[in-house]
């Protein structure tokens, strides 16, 4: 049998840069990779189930696109592989509904938010007067269980009949609306933040949510701006989550809260900054990576000591 570290799944052209370095890292410290992609996946099924070839890690960036990527995924755990964001983890982790009743249990601050049936499940709702005065004017509309690229997301929504207009356009999910939140600014930054959690560690960004360009979090930005909690706030999102990676959405308001806002996206873009204007910074790209590196040294050891 053919054995390799770490097996990587993607299809996304703007993913081979971040796939790239995970590759070129991986290879210094000894360690070995292979690549799954569109032109060989099938091949990779059929030689995981002969037993022809396996891995000891999985880290699987295409099966929310193609679901041959999540079976070759089941097989390699079932063979004792360890897979990346395991998918049922994935699963309850993006459900907006599932994760904001959870965080208020967590103590997170979220927004005032009402949760919406699908409309395939119940065609005819009800949102009292009080209810939506509560959302305040405009107010966000987000489908509970599609994630990334803002895909379905109203953020200047003024009424009931948006509402019923979008439940419409996607008549399986759960939908929640959420009152929109206001940054305080830092400096002349909007405190706005996407924290990554990468492999047990939490990476804090700036992220200017109507540019969409981050910049760095600097050590001392984090203790003139009191902006610690930024990091117990995203591990208590791993803990209760369960994910290997992962990024949210953290807004300190201007009462002087911290207010989780996207909660959980386990597919998060890693194009980097020196090629893309709304890219991540390189060197966050690399920690996260590097990160990786060190999860996978550590649990090859555990792994030698049990055996």
């Amino acid at each position: 049998m053919e054995k390799f570290d770490l097996g990587l799944a993607y299809v996304w052209e703007y993913d081979l840069d971040f796939i790239t370095l995970i590759e070129d890292i991986l290879h210094n410290a000894g360690l070995t990779t292979f690549l799954v992609s569109y032109h060989n996946i099938n091949e990779i099924i059929g030689r995981v189930q002969n037993k022809d070839l396996t891995f000891d890690f999985y880290f699987d960036r295409a099966w929310d696109v193609e679901d041959d990527f999540e079976s070759l995924g089941k097989i390699l755990s079932r063979r004792k592989t360890i897979v990346f964001n395991p998918y049922n983890k994935v699963l309850h982790a993006i459900d907006k509904a599932s994760m904001h009743l959870e965080f208020i249990t967590a103590g997170l601050n979220v927004p005032y938010s009402i949760i919406i049936p699908p409309h395939s499940e119940k065609e005819e709702i009800y949102i009292s007067i009080d209810d939506l005065a509560l959302l305040g004017r405009p107010f966000i509309i987000k489908p509970c269980n599609t994630t990334g690229g803002s895909i379905g997301v109203v953020t200047g929504a003024e009424s009931l009949k948006e509402v019923l207009d979008e439940r419409i356009t996607n008549t399986g999910d759960k939908y929640i609306l959420q009152e929109k939140i206001y940054p305080t600014f830092f400096d002349g930054k909007r405190a706005w933040f996407r924290c990554f959690w990468a492999f047990g560690s939490p990476i804090p960004v700036w992220w200017d949510d109507q540019t969409h360009v981050y910049s760095e979090l600097q050590p001392d930005e984090i203790i003139r701006f009191k902006l610690k909690k930024l990091n117990r706030i995203t591990r208590t999102i791993a803990e209760h989550t369960y994910l290997d990676f992962f990024s949210t959405e953290i807004v300190f308001t201007r009462d002087q809260k911290f207010v989780v806002i996207d909660y959980v996206n386990d597919q998060c873009d890693m194009r980097f900054s020196s090629r893309h204007m709304d890219g991540v910074p390189d060197r966050v790209i690399r920690i996260i990576v590097n990160n990786l590196l060190k999860k996978i040294i550590r649990m090859k050891k555990q792994m030698q000591q049990q055996s």
